[in-house]
Order: structure tokens, then C-alpha cells, then sequence
């Protein structure tokens, strides 16, 4: 099978155009990826460890510079204007914000200190925060009872609650949410992914996901990006993914039908066909 090509909207929040990343002037991640996120859309990274799917979400944040990464080749457009060229602080303005992969909260202050941090950047008054602040407690009831804990005394699910609060306390338009299930419980997992499809239906938010867990991202996004080896090898609607054969057997782990047990074969008998 050949490499997919992106799938275009006329309604993108976000365009990502044919980029390329390197590392250390030598280390090439990213080898022409292309995507589009649509506006009011969950989005999904999928692949491997390794594949390349926070480095796409560093590329959009602007946070490669920091871990001497640069992008090399193409564009990246939110709202039909060039980001890449923007610093972190322009984009959180612009509307986008990552949360990062394994929440990284702020462990000496209290849950709800944690989320204020998030208003930092907002000129709009006391009064308009207070009420964003009551609207993310509405999405994640367990904080409220948590508010004035420290942070770093939290479950890991609920500081993924408190990174994702924080995020929404910026207005943002769209998140980029970095492996939101790592470390989690299935329950909570599937607590995380339901509030996510909520505050996009309910607040319009878009966002873009990179999730090693095929199974519950392919259930909760509209579309989806496999990535191996820095590229897009396929894409398409969440529900194409689902039934694609290849995506059933490499990574929901279900083969002609039935649910495969990898301990019990040495080696795939098939390879997949973007590979041959």
C-alpha cells in the first residue's frame, strides 16, 4: 500500500503541510508529514512508542526548539496563518495549548493554584476567570472536592484532570493532548476520553491526540493519523480505521475476526501492507 495522503478540509483549524524535523542538526524524526484538523473535530495520532506523534505535537506547539529539534521542510497554519515561526507564549495566546505527556502539574501548589495558572496569560478580569474556573470544576467533579490538596499528593488520573483544567482555563481553541491514558485505569481512561468528547461538543473545542491506545481513541475521534517511522502511513474516518484489516490486526490486535494472543506466535505472517 501506498503512503495515504492527507485528507483535506476546507473548514481546517489546522493545517500541517509536508514537514520534516530534525533533531541535533542530524537526527530526522519527521519525514513529510501532512494533516489537517478539522475546526470543532477530535483528531488522533495513533502509532507506536517512537513513531513520532509527540514530536508532530511539539512541532505544532513550538516546544522542539527547546529539546534542539527544528523544523526543516514545510509549513504549519492554525486559522489560515503561519504558526511556525511563533514562540510557545504567541501560540497560547493564538488559542493553542499542549498538554504534555504525563501531566506534569505543579506539585507544590494546590489543585486549584495549578488550574489559576492556566488564566496567567488572560486580561479579560477576575470575574470571567471565576466562572471558567466553576465551568472546568462542572467537567472534572472530583477536583472540587480536591481543590485545596497539593497537587503532587493527587492520583495520576486526577492530575491529567488538572492538566487538561489548566489547559481550558487558557480559552484555547484547540488542545494538543499528549497520551492522555499512559499510567491510567481503563475506568479512568474511559473517564478522561468521555470528557474530552464532551467539552468538545459542549465548548467547541478542538482537539489533536496522541494515543498508543488505538482501541479507545479510534471510539472517540473523528478521524485518524497512523504514524511509523516519522511518516502518515494511513489515514482516514475513525470508523474506516476501525475495519481497516491492517489496523485491526497490527493494533487492536484482532485478526479475521478474532482477538489475537501475540505470546502465542513468533512472528507476524503477514506483513502490512504499506511496508511491502
Amino acid at each position: 500500500m501506498s503512503e495515504a495522503a492527507p485528507t483535506t478540509s476546507t473548514n481546517s483549524l489546522l493545517s500541517v503541510n509536508n514537514i520534516e524535523v530534525i533533531y541535533d542538526h542530524v537526527i530526522l524524526v519527521l519525514k513529510g508529514v501532512s494533516l489537517e484538523v478539522p475546526e470543532q473535530g477530535i483528531v488522533a495520532l495513533l502509532g507506536a512508542n517512537g513513531a513520532g506523534k509527540t514530536t508532530t505535537l511539539k512541532a505544532v506547539s513550538n516546544l522542539l526548539r527547546a529539546e534542539r529539534g527544528d523544523i526543516t521542510k514545510g509549513s504549519i497554519e492554525f486559522q489560515g496563518q503561519r504558526i511556525d515561526r511563533l514562540t510557545p507564549a504567541e501560540l497560547v495566546q493564538q488559542g493553542v495549548i499542549q498538554v504534555m505527556e504525563g501531566r506534569h502539574c505543579f506539585e507544590h501548589l494546590t489543585v486549584e493554584e495549578n488550574l489559576l495558572t492556566g488564566a496567567y496569560t488572560r486580561r479579560d478580569g477576575s470575574a470571567a476567570i471565576q466562572r471558567d474556573l466553576e465551568l472546568v470544576y462542572s467537567y472534572f467533579p472530583r477536583l472540587t472536592k480536591r481543590s485545596r490538596a497539593q497537587a503532587g499528593y493527587t492520583s495520576g488520573g486526577e492530575q491529567q484532570m488538572v492538566a487538561i483544567g489548566r489547559a481550558l482555563m487558557s480559552k484555547p481553541k484547540m488542545i494538543l493532548l499528549d497520551e492522555p491514558s499512559m499510567g491510567l485505569a481503563p475506568q479512568l481512561v474511559e473517564e478522561i476520553f468521555e470528557i474530552v468528547e464532551r467539552l468538545n461538543q459542549e465548548e467547541g473545542v478542538t482537539f489533536l491526540l496522541a494515543e498508543q491506545n488505538t482501541n479507545i481513541a479510534l471510539r472517540y475521534a473523528d478521524h485518524g493519523y497512523i504514524l511509523e517511522n516519522g511518516r502518515v502511513v494511513l489515514d482516514g474516518t475513525a470508523s474506516e480505521l476501525r475495519e481497516n484489516t491492517d489496523v485491526k490486526e497490527f493494533y487492536l490486535g484482532i485478526s479475521e475476526g478474532q482477538r489475537v494472543n501475540f505470546r502465542d506466535v513468533k512472528h507476524y505472517r503477514r506483513r502490512k501492507r504499506w511496508l511491502t
